[in-house]
């Protein structure tokens, strides 16, 4: 859209009237130049990079808000935290083998104070709880190592040594726990290690506790397995295919985003990183992965390791695809996994993932409740805090309740036609669920959580025929320039929004001039000062890093490159399958550069006694289990780990190839490199 001069004059006199300028100085005769040159004055020390504010006023003034809305003096969940504690490690620095640390609790500072202007009180409040660290005591005979990683792991008697359930993220970290546990009770013999779900902070961590010598032979039976004196990996149903598609299919994306979620360059402390509900952060050791020597099904309900008995619930769906609570009769003590933790959990994480039924995950718990809880004395889980005695049922309600009043909410909205963005702004929790302190959005909020079942139900579109195919973002965003005229009114405007704080306008408005025009320094620093502002007033930790990392991103650009991270997806790619591997290859294939190159091949695994039939036609590779064809191009035999090694680039020792020698080379040949450097705030 083309600007008149008179409609630019009358545009710039009504934005400067908005800006509180006085017209007495602009006459109807003044010149566009000298409007723009006064507001540009206003933004002269914003052309270069901002640098990290304080909270505002206004922020200051919100934040304090919350000490009348929740009741602060409750510290029943502070004796939670603390019941048991026999070795205290606050403020544990554990050691990368990189000569960084893998996991670092000094560098939050001193948490034993009110909290600051720049953090949510009720934040600041979890993460004082979620800092404290070292060996617990569950019951006679179940411990817990709680703030040497995201999550917990939990070391359990058995007649002759220990189980391990959930073994962290990182290996480093589990190591240190396990030196910890061994303080006290000496040398630890591992009788099993399970795995509660097919998130890698519950298993990245395998290698500290056990190596892959001592594992049990997958090809055994379980009873076998147990008898063999090796350590069996047990793990629910469809464990390694939802841990592969996490960390592998989508691993690339979900690292860089993750990196929002969980501030991984943003320092530590009160205007950084603080806890994400759940745990006080991502570790950044060393992941790696000893799959399942064998999945628990429905049809094993029970199971008895060395004398010790567990009656396992499997809750598909529910925190993960693939996860299972567990009964131990012996301790009259009921394992949660993860379905049950000191905060609202997320049915979407920020990182993404799949969709969570928030409808299955409170009945899982119901059923749980229904099942045990009157035979039960403790409640445990894998991330923060137990629950004892009187508080089980309540502990279990409220949580159940939680999932079942957004599941439920959600549908009553959306079956009178609203959309998700308008759900999301309308729910609000009953007040007496409000008000507990187990159930607030530290990782997981009402706004997203909504918005997954919305998903769930009714996917992304809303209904509306304008949003089926709308324009990319940098292309909405350079005609809506277009439309508004000049930035520099634009950004008059949004920095007396600002002043109000009218903080998540002001990010909307300036994203759209920062996708319009990325070298719009003034409209990213201002974009930035809002991201920040909402950052100190979230009261989810995980919204909070978010908002911060976006700000830092803003003001310095991409800092994927600086981010710390736990490093692992080669170990974790090493245990797929080779149907998995197959996939893989199909996904790192650019299908458009290879859609002129068909080809077919007969592959047979030898070490695992398996054949496919693989062929690629219009750039789409498609493969058939248990298949050869004798009319294909070439014939491959290899073991599992070549074929792995040949995709990854890595030299992979002698190939048998018949037929056609060049069809191996073409079938990675349009293989892309994904890189987690990609742009998140930013074109």
């Amino acid at each position: 859209m083309k600007m008149t001069r008179r409609n630019f004059i009358s545009a710039s006199a009504a934005t400067m009237l908005a800006c509180g300028v006085s017209l007495t100085a602009h006459a109807a005769g003044s010149t566009d130049e000298n409007s723009l040159n006064f507001i540009t004055d206003i933004f002269k020390d914003s052309t270069q990079p901002g640098e990290i504010e304080e909270a505002t006023t206004i922020t200051a003034e919100k934040n304090a808000e919350w000490y009348e809305t929740l009741d602060f003096s409750d510290r029943r969940e502070f004796a939670n935290a603390e019941r048991g504690w026999l070795d205290n490690a606050e403020g544990r620095i554990i050691d990368g083998d990189d000569n960084r640390s893998a996991w670092d609790l000094q560098s939050y500072g001193d948490l034993n104070r009110d909290a600051p202007d720049t953090v949510n009180p009720s934040l600041w409040r979890n993460t004082q709880l979620n800092a404290k660290a070292g060996l617990f005591e569950v019951c006679d005979g179940i411990y817990q190592v709680r703030g040497f990683d995201m999550a917990n792991t939990t070391f359990i008697r058995t007649d002759h040594g220990w189980i391990v359930f959930d073994v962290l993220m990182c290996r480093e970290n589990m190591k240190a726990a396990k030196e910890l546990m061994e303080n006290r009770f000496g040398p630890l013999e591992i009788k099993a290690v399970l795995y509660s779900h097919s998130h890698v902070d519950h298993f990245g961590g395998v290698e500290g506790i056990i190596d892959r010598a001592q594992a049990a032979d997958a090809s055994l039976s379980l009873q076998d397995q147990l008898a063999s004196g090796k350590v069996p990996v047990l793990a629910p149903a469809g464990f390694l295919k939802h841990a592969i598609s996490e960390n592998v299919y989508a691993g690339i994306a979900m690292a860089r985003r993750a990196q929002f979620q969980y501030g991984t360059v943003l320092d530590k402390g009160e205007k950084g990183a603080l806890s994400v509900g759940i745990g006080m952060g991502q570790s950044t050791g060393t992941v790696s992965l000893i799959a399942p020597t064998y999945e628990i099904g429905e049809d094993l309900p029970k199971l008895t390791i060395d004398g010790l008995e567990i009656e396992f619930q499997l809750t598909p769906g529910t925190e993960a695809p693939a996860e299972m609570n567990a009964y131990f009769p012996k301790y009259r003590a009921l394992w949660m996994a993860e379905n049950c933790t000191g905060t609202l959990h997320n049915l979407y994480t920020l990182r993404g993932a799949e969709v969570r039924d928030a409808n299955e995950w409170a009945k899982y718990i119901i059923e749980a409740d229904q099942r045990f809880c009157d035979k039960t004395d403790v409640v445990f889980q894998s991330h923060n805090w137990p629950h004892w005695g009187e508080e089980i049922h309540e502990y279990l309600l409220n949580t159940a309740a939680i999932y079942k009043f957004i599941h439920d909410q959600t549908l009553h909205y959306m079956n009178q036609g609203y959309t998700s963005n308008e759900i999301s702004a309308m729910l609000t929790l009953p007040k007496k669920l409000e008000k507990v302190w187990y159930t607030r959005p530290y990782y997981g909020t009402l706004a997203h959580n909504s918005k997954a079942v919305y998903q769930k139900y009714l996917g992304w579109y809303d209904a509306n025929p304008v949003n089926l195919n709308p324009l990319p973002p940098s292309d909405t965003a350079r005609k809506l320039v277009e439309y508004l005229g000049s930035t520099e009114l634009v950004l008059c405007k949004a920095k007396k929004d600002y002043e109000k704080g009218e903080y998540q306008w002001v990010a909307q408005i300036t994203k759209e001039l920062v996708y319009a025009d990325p070298s719009n320094q003034k409209a990213r620093n201002l974009c930035a000062d809002a991201l920040e502002q909402l950052g100190y007033q979230a009261e989810s930790g995980a919204w909070r890093n978010a908002y911060l990392m976006g700000a830092a991103e803003l003001r310095k650009g991409n800092l994927s490159k600086l981010a710390r991270s736990a490093n692992g997806l080669t170990a974790t790619m090493g245990e797929m399958t080779i149907a998995m591997l197959l996939d893989y290859i199909a996904i790192m294939t650019d299908a458009n550069a290879a859609q002129n190159d068909d080809l077919t091949l007969n592959l047979t695994v030898t070490d695992v006694n398996e054949q496919f039939y693989v062929t690629r036609k219009n750039g789409i590779l498609l493969s058939y289990p248990g298949e050869n064809h004798p009319d294909a191009q070439a014939s491959v035999t290899c073991k599992r780990l070549q074929l792995f090694a040949l995709m990854t680039g890595q030299q992979a020792g002698q190939v048998q190839i018949s037929g056609d020698a060049t069809v191996l080379k073409r079938l990675l040949a349009y293989a892309s490199k994904f890189e987690k450097t990609f742009n998140v705030i930013e074109p």
